[in-house]
């Protein structure tokens, strides 16, 4: 039996002694011996597991807990002859500790869901193209693997042979297969819908798409938000004052001379009333129940800190390639300079780019495998960040990079060929061993199909500032930005990693900033913002590190919806403690200046908790999804 059905059990079988009690006092004379058992499996069954774990946090932690409150409370009302209330409190505050508990439990087990998406075992494919099913957790990256139809996907990887269609929706929440052909991406826990698959393992287990999800889900749990820290912080010292105060309004009743029934009656009374059971499980339950609806649709927050801020953001800074593009890239003209080929030219451009990730590597090598050129073997390959990449090849050094590269190699690209790339709107990538240029070729990106709706909804929902950051040329920057509907003031091109965050500052001095990339580049940018989104999880893995919120898929209408659904937490957070405490004063005041009875400050404290529980608990049923 697990925690949640023995909870479940203890629940009702408080109810069921409740049930007796009630039965008793308002429908027909039960035997007492009915009535007594009723009472007794009411306390023991509401009050024991409570004044366990109360005493263990007591005794193990030296910390007071709500429950002892509650245990304390049913005892004193038993003792002055209100049994029935006290079972009442108990049968409350046992169902409500359940529904707390089921709430808390839905990132537990989003945690488990993920685990369970995980096949055990892949289809290896040998050397001699023999098949032989394997553990997953045996596979090393380089192996190659055969995804049948209706297979899930094992391990991340990339494909080398065949196409079809995969299902990644039980990763990036997206409703539609998309189409997989040689040299696409695939996710572990991703469905091949037809088709047979040849893979290629680029990461282990360990390191694969789930495995990533798990631990930002892991330190989402352990992240607490402000508010969340604020309540269990107030919970935890407004418990002693409530305790110490039940005591002094006792002493002081029979001081002024109430007889020792009347004034623990009271006193048991405002301790139920004062009790901060609502105010402490108000955050939380908000909290875990955004980050769940988030995560089934599609965005990983890491913690409630993020929420909060994100609901708070009134600026969006966008990284251009990768985030606003599709970072599929292809290479169009190719110049090579006088007395070089346009095949040594991608020959050797193709083995310096083999060592980046960057996605215009990524179209020099679509390219060179397309025309049947071999990369050059390039070794001591450096990137240098916003510039370029350099490295050593047979005949010496060897560089690629964009025109500030070429800047600082002393190299210039003269001639008409160059002039006229350099009039288009697309990308630049210059090659070249020391000053001298051998070559260089024209990359063009192409915007997301999400992109300028997703724009578009974040202006309508009240975004002041947006604006695209790039290191790429203004004309390219241009062409990108103002046919996503962005104003060429909100255009920034030519940057460094340092011009970014500069930039990124800027902003932040008029209110909270969001970042988004996916590039090693945006790192920096990403952790100087008030909120870092990362774009993807084929992102880098230091964007993802350095980011607070990751979108798993690459629809940018999602961010809209994260931030519509940060900006609802923190309006039922706002509700929740506002009628917490609320409600906590007004019961309070009765419990001290009027004739309170202990019955309905039970329900006013056990249903203002359900309360506040059940208003967090919907956005369960606002997950984030893209009609």
């Amino acid at each position: 039996m697990d925690e949640d059905d023995r909870m479940m059990g203890l629940t009702l079988a408080t109810i069921f002694g409740l049930g007796l009690a009630l039965i008793d006092r308002f429908v027909i004379d039960l035997p007492d011996q009915v009535t007594l058992a009723g009472l007794v499996i009411a306390y023991l069954a509401g009050g024991v597991p409570a004044a366990w774990e109360a005493l263990a946090e007591l005794f193990g932690k030296f910390r007071l807990d709500i429950d002892l409150l509650m245990v304390i409370a049913a005892l004193a009302a038993a003792q002055v002859g209100a049994a029935l209330e006290g079972t009442v409190l108990l049968a409350l505050f046992s169902l409500s500790g359940t529904l707390e508990h089921r709430a808390m439990g839905k990132a537990r087990r989003a945690v488990e869901a993920l685990m369970a998406l995980r096949p055990e075992t892949a289809l290896r494919l040998d050397a001699d193209g023999m098949v032989s099913e394997v553990a997953v957790a045996e596979l090393a990256v380089g192996d190659r693997l055969v995804l049948r139809p209706g297979a899930r996907v094992p391990v991340d990887g990339r494909v080398v042979d065949g196409a079809g269609e995969v299902d990644e929706s039980t990763i990036t929440g997206e409703a539609e297969p998309v189409a997989k052909v040689a040299g696409a991406l695939v996710h572990e826990a991703t469905v091949n819908l037809h088709g047979v698959l040849v893979m290629h393992v680029t990461k282990t287990l360990a390191e694969s798409t789930v495995a990533r999800m798990i631990l930002l889900v892991t330190q989402a749990q352990a992240m607490k938000a402000p508010s969340e820290r604020f309540s269990e912080w107030f919970g935890a010292r407004y418990t002693v004052a409530v305790l110490v105060g039940s005591v002094a309004v006792y002493a002081v009743l029979l001081w002024l001379g109430w007889s020792q029934p009347d004034a623990l009656y009271r006193a048991a009374t405002v301790l139920v009333a004062a009790s901060p059971c609502a105010v402490v499980i108000s955050v939380p339950a908000a909290i875990l129940s955004a980050l769940s609806a988030s995560a089934r649709g599609g965005v990983l927050f890491k913690g409630g800190a993020a929420i909060e801020t994100l609901a708070t953001v009134r600026a969006y800074a966008f990284d251009k390639t990768g985030t606003l593009t599709t970072g599929r890239a292809e290479v169009g003209a190719i110049v090579a300079a006088d007395g070089q080929s346009e095949a040594e030219v991608l020959r050797l451009l193709a083995g310096i780019e083999s060592h980046s990730e960057h996605h215009i590597a990524a179209a020099v090598l679509r390219a060179a495998q397309d025309r049947g050129v071999t990369p050059a073997p390039v070794t001591e390959v450096q990137a240098a960040p916003s510039e370029g990449i350099t490295g050593r090849d047979a005949a010496g050094q060897i560089w690629a990079g964009n025109e500030r590269m070429l800047a600082r190699m002393g190299a210039r690209a003269e001639g008409a060929a160059f002039d006229a790339l350099r009039r288009e709107s697309q990308t630049l990538v210059y090659l070249g061993r020391g000053a001298q240029v051998i070559g260089a070729v024209a990359v063009a990106d192409t915007p997301r199909a999400s992109a300028k709706a997703g724009i578009a909804a974040l202006r309508a929902a009240g975004a002041q500032d947006i604006v695209m950051m790039t290191g790429d040329r203004r004309t390219v920057a241009l062409r990108i930005g103002t046919g996503l509907g962005l104003r060429e003031d909100e255009i920034h091109a030519g940057l460094l990693p340092e011009d970014k965050v500069r930039l990124v500052d800027a902003l932040a001095a008029k209110g909270a900033v969001a970042f988004v990339g996916d590039g090693v580049n945006d790192a920096a940018a990403l952790a100087r913002a008030d909120v870092g989104i990362a774009m993807g999880m084929a992102g880098s893995e230091v964007a993802l590190q350095a980011a607070e919120v990751a979108l798993l898929s690459e629809d940018l209408s999602r961010l809209a919806l994260a931030h519509q659904l940060a900006r609802r937490t923190s309006r039922i957070i706002r509700q929740n403690l506002g009628f917490a405490i609320g409600a906590m004063l007004v019961l309070v005041t009765g419990g001290l200046f009027f004739e309170l009875p202990l019955p309905v400050a039970v329900i006013g404290h056990e249903g203002g908790t359900l309360l506040v529980v059940l208003n967090g608990l919907r956005l369960l049923r606002d997950p984030i999804r893209v009609s």
